[in-house]
């Protein structure tokens, strides 16, 4: 993946997509930056924590260092998708389907949308709750294959997984806020404290 090889992988000689736009010849178009660069910057853009992890073990510190970071540990966590309790069974969450106890929902997505840095859910991680139903904190475990460029792709992507039956109650979460925004724009919004531990997969 381009952007994390620029911060993680060793430096290779100027590529063309390194060259700054005034550097190109007037009519060349312009060069259009990689999804997963995209996604990056325009997730942070909409206030997502962004947590890149090379491998599963990484995934798991990380993720008990957002317990630690919010004071967690013995917290309740609503979880709909029970794959996650196998990924996370070294940490005995105390899950629970009541929304009313849960400091948090732990979830896997759909697609990482790189045109606007939204993630794609559906019935499948939220059953058929609305989104400002769930817990204000989302802590949320993806893969790198799981990028796509437009919301449209995703959705084929949906269907194309899901020939059986497509799932329902389809939906993007895109704006995300801090733990301490709670004044009164945010009442009654549906924009989430949101941390995305992304796993590279490829």
């Amino acid at each position: 993946m381009s952007l994390f090889r620029k911060f993680f992988g060793k430096k290779s000689e100027q590529t063309e997509e390194n060259i700054p736009n005034q550097e190109r010849g007037k009519y060349m178009p312009e060069v259009k930056l990689p999804v997963d660069e995209r996604f990056t910057i325009n997730f942070k853009a909409n206030g997502g924590k962004f947590l890149y992890c090379e491998n599963i073990e990484e995934v798991k510190d990380s993720f008990n260092a957002i317990l630690h970071e919010n004071n967690w540990h013995n917290e309740n966590v609503f979880l709909i998708d029970k794959r996650l309790s196998e990924v996370f069974n070294d940490f005995n969450l105390k899950t629970t389907k009541q929304l009313t106890d849960s400091a948090y929902f732990l979830s896997t997505c759909e697609y990482l949308i790189s045109d606007d840095g939204s993630l794609l859910i559906s019935s499948n991680q939220i059953a058929e709750k609305k989104l400002i139903e769930l817990p204000d904190h989302f802590i949320i475990y993806a893969t790198t294959s799981q990028f796509v460029e437009t919301i449209g792709e995703g959705l084929k992507g949906i269907k194309a997984k899901s020939k059986s039956a497509i799932p329902t109650n389809i939906t993007t979460i895109k704006h995300f806020k801090t733990a301490d925004d709670k004044d009164f724009l945010t009442y009654g919004s549906s924009s989430k404290n949101l941390y995305l531990l992304l796993l590279e997969d490829l």
